[in-house]
């Protein structure tokens, strides 16, 4: 699901920084629009030996687990068990100190060429959300081995994004929806997030093709992650996250309006 943080970075003259620091269009306080925005997400499994199975996100997590219904380390201090209820269908559940996260009950087509996840997530007000995402075949020929794109694109959730100024000429950019704070300078210096979600060996870099654009690379452990252009309208009311995650046909694109 959707795992993105957005990040901002290089400029050519630190004075025209400085500048765009005091009155900068990309700082305050943004709330998505679900109803603007689409998502496209990239899952891929891979065979890793008797029953073991490596599972690698498009936010660039990899995670090797044993099949067998148990709970096991994961991600970000998480659990995750994956169980075999039949050929064309597993169960995975996640949790974190005992308390389960979420839980996806996949299913394959008879023909095996698309995925579907009955996606439940819970909150720890014991509120609950289901999703029924679709994911289609891009790699791969059979069983749950492969790589899967998601057909589902409408996203259901709603988040702010708080972008503040940092140390003069830098920014502080808190991502609820990745559970990390990106603070940057534009200095041309990779910098990592910080959080408990941050994902490890995680760096950003890029530039600021004017006042109201960005232009970004995520890695993760020096591998490119995702791409994104980052772009203000130029009545400052609305910020656009287009993302284009490694491996990955269709953009995320996120619309927020400000708050």
């Amino acid at each position: 699901m959707l795992k993105r943080g957005i990040q901002l970075l290089l400029i050519a003259c630190l004075a025209t920084v400085t500048l765009w620091a005091a009155g900068d269009p990309l700082v305050g306080k943004w709330k998505l629009d679900p109803s603007r925005s689409k998502i496209t997400d990239l899952m891929r499994v891979a065979a890793a030996g008797p029953n073991k199975y490596t599972l690698i996100f498009n936010s660039g997590g990899i995670e090797t687990v044993i099949a067998d219904g148990t709970d096991q380390p994961a991600l970000y201090g998480t659990t995750v068990s994956v169980a075999i209820a039949a050929p064309d269908n597993w169960k995975v559940v996640r949790k974190q100190d005992g308390h389960t996260l979420l839980t996806g009950d996949w299913h394959l087509s008879q023909d095996g060429k698309t995925l579907t996840d009955h996606f439940t997530s819970y909150q720890a007000n014991g509120k609950t959300s289901t999703i029924n995402y679709i994911y289609l075949r891009s790699a791969g020929d059979s069983g749950f081995a492969g790589s899967w794109e998601s057909d589902t694109d409408t996203v259901h959730d709603s988040f702010e994004l708080e972008i503040k100024p940092w140390e003069g000429d830098g920014l502080s950019i808190n991502d609820p929806s990745q559970g990390s704070t990106k603070n940057m300078k534009f200095d041309g210096k990779e910098y990592p997030p910080q959080g408990k979600y941050a994902a490890p060996g995680s760096m950003s870099s890029g530039k600021r093709a004017n006042e109201r654009t960005l232009e970004l690379t995520d890695k993760i452990e020096g591998r490119v992650a995702d791409t994104e252009h980052i772009e203000v309208s130029p009545d400052l009311k609305t910020l656009t996250v287009t993302m284009h995650p490694a491996g990955q046909s269709k953009p995320n694109v996120l619309v927020f309006d400000r708050e």
